[in-house]
């Protein structure tokens, strides 16, 4: 793909993020992660704060995962934040599935507070996974835990 018609797929991406019906805003933000483009990070971040729709708020995380921009990460953590707060049957399982997933591409320290605290989860899959998620942005936690 050439420069001219990246740069138009995103465009329209990005148009259609802000702009669409539900499934556009979803399809946007699913092509908007393919392309990888750092540039839209912030655009991202915008869209998240605004969007009231589930499945466009999950697609838009997992975006932010496959752009692996850590300016993404504070967005997320509010996210993980809301939904903490509220009662473990109450949560939303496969967005916190989708949050730590997301954040374990990003890699960014700021997220390991957090996914202590869902560390502590009941739902065996999601703890397995935040376990992997903290080890993997840093593999040295257990240590760094110790020297505090």
């Amino acid at each position: 793909m050439d420069s001219n018609s990246r740069d138009s797929e995103y465009n329209l991406a990005i148009k259609n993020l802000f702009h669409g019906k539900i499934m556009e805003r979803v399809s946007a933000a699913r092509q908007i992660g393919h392309l990888k483009d750092g540039r839209a990070t912030n655009l991202l971040v915008k869209a998240l704060k605004s969007e009231e729709e589930p499945i466009v708020i999950n697609r838009i995380i997992e975006a932010m995962g496959e752009i692996k921009d850590a300016k993404a990460t504070m967005a997320i953590i509010e996210i993980l934040k809301r939904e903490l707060e509220k009662s473990e049957i109450e949560q939303d399982k496969s967005l916190l599935f989708l949050i730590v997933e997301s954040l374990m591409k990003i890699g960014d320290k700021r997220a390991l507070e957090q996914l202590g605290i869902l560390s502590s989860s009941c739902e065996s899959e999601l703890k397995k996974l935040t376990e992997e998620a903290i080890a993997c942005i840093d593999p040295n936690w257990k240590k760094n835990l110790a020297n505090k």
